[in-house]
C-alpha cells in the first residue's frame, strides 16, 4: 500500500461500527492490519469503540497509528478524556479536536501533552461545510498539524476551500466519510460501467470511491467506517496506485449521481 504523512493511505474508522463489541472489533482490526492498513481512527464519541478499538490492538500497539480525539467543552473533562486514551493506547499517535470544541481552550494543554511525548501530532476536524470559516481560522494559527474533513463525490466543499489551505500550511488530510456514511454504497453501480476502471486495479464500487479520494494528492488517509472483515480488507486494496486521471475521477462522480 502506498504511504504518505500518515503512514499507509488506508485506514479504519470506529464510527457506528463494533462499539462495545471486543470480538468484532478484533476480527475487523486483524483484517484491516493483515491487508496493509495500520491507522485507526476514534474518539470518546463513538461510544466504547475506543476501548474495543484498544483491545483489538493488544500486542500490536507499536505497529499501528492511533487517531482520537477530545470532544467536550471543558478543558478538565478533555484531560480525563485524554487520560483515559493513554490508558488505552499508551500515547495518542494524531490527537484531534473534535468539531471544533474549545480548539483555542485545549490547545495549551495538548501542546504541552505533545512536548511531553504523549501524544504525536494535534489535529482539528469538522463534518459541516457551514463550520469552514471557523476552521480555516484554526489552521491559519498555525498550531495544528492534521486535520479532518469530509470528502467524496457528492461532499466536495473540502476540495475548493480547506484542501488548499492544508497544502498551503503543510497539513495532513485525513477524508472522513469517503463512502458518504455508506450512502454512496446502495446505489453500485453495475460490472460493465465499472469495467474502464478495471485497469486500475478497481474491483468494487468502494474501491473506486476510495481511489477517487486518493487521487487527489493533498489527500494522505481516508478513514472508511466496516464492520465486516471482509470489507476491510476490500477498502484497503484501494491503498494500491495507479491512481484515477481526471477522466476516470469523472466517470466516478457520473456514476455516483454528482
Amino acid at each position: 500500500m502506498e504511504e504518505r504523512r500518515l503512514g499507509p493511505v488506508v485506514g479504519l474508522g470506529t464510527w457506528n461500527t463494533f462499539g462495545g463489541n471486543a470480538e468484532l472489533a478484533r476480527r475487523v482490526v486483524d483484517a484491516a492490519i493483515g491487508a496493509g492498513c495500520h491507522s485507526f481512527d476514534s474518539s470518546p464519541m463513538y461510544g466504547e469503540a475506543e476501548r474495543s478499538l484498544s483491545h483489538a490492538l493488544d500486542g500490536r500497539r507499536d505497529e499501528t497509528i492511533v487517531a482520537t480525539k477530545i470532544w467536550t467543552p471543558s478543558v478538565r473533562e478533555g484531560q480525563e478524556q485524554f487520560a483515559r486514551q493513554v490508558e488505552f493506547f499508551g500515547r495518542v499517535d494524531v490527537e484531534q479536536v473534535h468539531n471544533l470544541v474549545s480548539w483555542e481552550e485545549h490547545l495549551p494543554w495538548l501542546e504541552a501533552e505533545r512536548e511531553a511525548g504523549r501524544i504525536g501530532r494535534i489535529g482539528v476536524t469538522h463534518y459541516d461545510p457551514r463550520a469552514f470559516g471557523e476552521l480555516e481560522r484554526a489552521l491559519r494559527s498555525e498550531r495544528f498539524e492534521t486535520l479532518q474533513v469530509p470528502l467524496s463525490p457528492l461532499e466536495r466543499e473540502s476540495e475548493e476551500r480547506m484542501l488548499p489551505l492544508a497544502a498551503e500550511l503543510g497539513v495532513a488530510v485525513l477524508v472522513m466519510r469517503p463512502l458518504g456514511q455508506g450512502a454512496l454504497l446502495r446505489r453500485s453501480p453495475s460490472w460493465e460501467e465499472l469495467e474502464p476502471l478495471r485497469e486500475l486495479g478497481i474491483e468494487t464500487w468502494s474501491q473506486a470511491l476510495l481511489k477517487w479520494a486518493l487521487s487527489d494528492d493533498r489527500v494522505d488517509l481516508v478513514i472508511p467506517a466496516t464492520r465486516d472483515p471482509d470489507h476491510a480488507r476490500e477498502n484497503a486494496a484501494a491503498g494500491e496506485p495507479p491512481w484515477l486521471g481526471p477522466d476516470e475521477r469523472r466517470l466516478v462522480e457520473r456514476l455516483a449521481g454528482a
